[in-house]
């Protein structure tokens, strides 16, 4: 058993998403400032390639994406970067294990291991349904819809992700029919008018819509509801919701009932305060209640954590974590959108962005984070970037 150790307070984050990378970049550009070797920053994350969850949807479709790299984002941070899988974690000893051959001690432990498509609940979902859980399940995906010539396609979930994901498929794949399935009506919690453009986009793009569904079962060549009925599919895009890691109850860390580390006010867990969690794996109370999982709440998450170690190796107490939500984006193919402004309570107002109009706001303002790490390399005096610049991302061009 290897084991790495060095002096300096030691900062491990693990997982490289959204939330783990900002708080990463923040730690590592504000460890320079204290001086060399004062603050030691690892990042472990199984991939190299950093995961961009919010054009999945488009990968799925076999839309190619630039190639973004981890390691190459750090290589100027000073922090290091691991790449394996977190096995177990030691909240006594303070020590995490990858591949169950290195062991990391830490001093201050960032959590940020986002979640994976919960699959879990429904018998033969994992067995038979596709997911996006990263850029690898969204290629095999699309590899599946290029070998149909013609045949049905049935995307499990209602949400927005399912919603992205049926209208994306529906407009590169018009040969084949895609069928969406949830318990909610698409858009429900978006205004009369942001759902109704939704609404008649899938219209417009040919999904058959089927809303106030269960699925109780996907087999091989179908999903069963609950009530007996089957329906076809030779394909099954499953993106009806999310579970966390158990590695944080397995560590004995407090959590609630979905598996979500509770925090404190400053993001630390109730339970053991020299863990931070933030982003998918953070339960995250504000005063409209618990916060849930986006880039756009993730990243502050992360940022906050950074700033509050930070505030805590100078000696001070950190301060409460505060986020209202501002906008909820939904792409409805390459060519369409809708942005729903809200309330900091994620309520929707009555205003709301359609059409071009929101495609050019979406790819401008929310579609991509990757410029947003490069400047907090470049100024880690402030916390308060969040993302621009979607076009970044899609330098890859398309197939």
């Amino acid at each position: 058993m290897k084991d790495a150790a060095g002096s300096g307070h030691r900062v491990v984050v693990l997982g490289a998403g959204y939330a783990g990378l900002a708080a990463a970049v923040q730690l590592a550009a504000r460890g320079q400032r204290r001086g060399p070797g004062r603050v030691r920053v690892t990042v472990v994350n199984a991939q190299e390639r950093f995961t961009e969850r919010m054009r999945l949807h488009m990968a799925a479709t076999g839309q190619r994406l630039a190639e973004l790299s981890v390691p190459e984002l750090l290589a100027s941070t000073g922090a290091e970067f691991v790449r394996g899988w977190v096995t177990a974690v030691d909240a006594q000893t303070r020590t995490v294990r990858v591949d169950d051959e290195l062991v990391l001690p830490y001093d201050t432990l960032v959590y940020a291991l986002g979640g994976v498509a919960g699959t879990d609940a429904v018998p033969g979902a994992a067995d038979h349904a596709y997911t996006l859980g990263g850029a690898q399940d969204a290629a095999l995906f699309a590899e599946r819809l290029d070998r149909l010539v013609r045949g049905t396609v049935v995307v499990a979930g209602s949400g927005l992700t399912g919603v992205e994901s049926a209208a994306e498929i529906a407009e590169r794949h018009p040969r084949l029919n895609v069928v969406l399935l949830g318990r909610q009506e698409p858009g429900a919690r978006l205004d009369s008018r942001a759902r109704a453009h939704v609404r008649a986009a899938l219209d417009r793009l040919g999904v058959h819509v089927r809303s106030g569904v269960e699925v109780a079962k996907v087999l091989p060549g179908a999903v069963e509801l609950a009530g007996g009925e089957s329906v076809a599919a030779d394909a099954v895009l499953w993106t009806g919701g999310t579970r966390v890691s158990p590695l944080a109850a397995a560590a004995g860390l407090t959590v609630d009932e979905q598996g979500r580390i509770v925090t404190d006010a400053a993001l630390r867990s109730v339970s053991h305060p020299d863990v931070y969690a933030v982003g998918d794996a953070a339960a995250v109370r504000q005063a409209y209640g618990i916060m849930h999982g986006t880039c756009q709440s993730g990243m502050p998450t992360g940022v906050h954590a950074a700033l509050s170690v930070d505030r805590e190796l100078r000696g001070k107490e950190p301060k409460p974590f505060r986020f209202g939500y501002y906008h909820t984006p939904v792409s409805l193919g390459r060519g369409d959108a809708v942005v729903q402004f809200t309330r900091p309570d994620d309520r929707p107002r009555r205003i709301c962005l359609t059409g071009r109009a929101a495609v050019r706001y979406k790819e401008t303002v929310t579609a991509s984070p990757w410029p947003t790490y490069g400047r907090m390399k470049k100024l880690p005096s402030s916390g308060a970037f969040w993302p621009r610049g979607g076009r970044f991302t899609r330098r890859g061009g398309t197939k």
